[in-house]
C-alpha cells in the first residue's frame, strides 16, 4: 500500500488551501492507496471521520502534526492533543503511553520547526523520520535521510501538501495490509516500509545514490575535487 503520511486541510489547518473531498479524489486519480490528514496541533477531523475511514476507495487516516518546544512531530494513535506546547520527549512518551506512534516531521527545514541535532536526544523512542518532505529542499530532505540511516531509524517520505499539486510528491510504501488506523500505527510499530517518489505518474523507489538525487553538474564538480 502507498500512504502519503502528511497533508492538512482547510477546515482545520488555517494554512491549508486543500478541500479534504478533493484531496481524496487527488489521491485516487494518481494511485495513493491512503493519505494521513495531520493538520495542526490538533485531531479535529476525528469529530467529522473517527480515527479512519475508507472514502471513495481511499484510506483517510487522522492523525496530528504537533509543535513541541525542539520542532515539529506527526503523531498518531494519540486521541487528546495537549493544549499546551510540550519538550519533544514529553509528547514523544505520552504518544508512547497511549500506544501511537511518533514521527519527526521534516527535520532540517530551514524554518526552525524541524527537531534537527534533537533527533540525536530522542532517536530511542522515536519510530521514525519524515526524510523525505515534498515541501523542503531535497538537501534537507537528504541530511534526514542520511541522519535516520545513523540514527538507525526508518526512513518515510510525505507531501506536507498544503495545496493540491503537492499530493503524492512523495509517499510511503508499507508491505503491510492496512485497513485502518490501528493497523497503521502497528505497520509504522513493524518498520515494514520504504519511502517512494512520484515520478512520470508512478511511484517509484528511490535510487539512494548520489548520483541519482543530485543534479548533473553538482556530480560533476564532486567527482572533479
Amino acid at each position: 500500500m502507498i500512504i502519503d503520511t502528511h497533508i492538512h486541510e482547510n477546515k482545520y489547518s488555517s494554512d491549508s488551501f486543500i478541500d479534504l473531498k478533493k484531496a481524496i479524489d487527488m489521491a485516487k486519480l494518481i494511485g495513493l492507496d491512503g493519505i494521513c490528514m495531520t493538520n495542526h496541533d490538533n485531531n479535529d477531523l476525528r469529530n467529522d471521520l473517527g480515527d479512519s475511514v475508507k472514502i471513495n476507495g481511499v484510506l483517510v487516516i487522522v492523525g496530528a502534526e504537533i509543535l513541541t518546544h525542539q520542532g515539529d512531530i506527526l503523531v498518531f494513535g494519540l486521541k487528546d492533543i495537549p493544549k499546551e506546547k510540550m519538550h519533544a520527549e514529553e509528547l514523544l512518551r505520552l504518544v508512547k503511553k497511549h500506544g501511537g506512534v511518533a514521527i519527526a516531521a521534516h527535520p532540517f527545514r530551514n524554518n526552525n520547526r524541524g527537531l534537527e541535532g534533537h533527533l540525536h536526544e530522542v532517536a530511542d523512542i522515536l519510530d521514525g523520520v519524515e526524510s523525505f518532505n515534498g515541501s523542503t529542499y531535497s538537501y534537507h530532505n537528504l541530511y534526514a535521510y542520511a541522519t535516520a540511516t545513523q540514527l538507525g531509524l526508518p526512513s518515510l517520505g510525505a507531501s506536507d501538501a498544503h495545496v493540491m499539486d503537492r499530493i503524492g510528491k512523495y509517499a510511503t510504501k508499507f508491505y503491510d495490509t492496512i485497513r485502518d488506523s490501528k493497523d497503521f500505527v502497528e505497520a509504522i510499530k513493524s518498520r515494514n516500509f520504504h519511502p517512494v517518489m512520484r515520478r512520470d505518474g508512478t511511484f517509484t523507489d528511490f535510487d539512494y545514490s548520489y548520483e541519482e538525487l543530485l543534479p548533473r553538474e553538482k556530480i560533476t564538480n564532486l567527482k572533479r575535487k
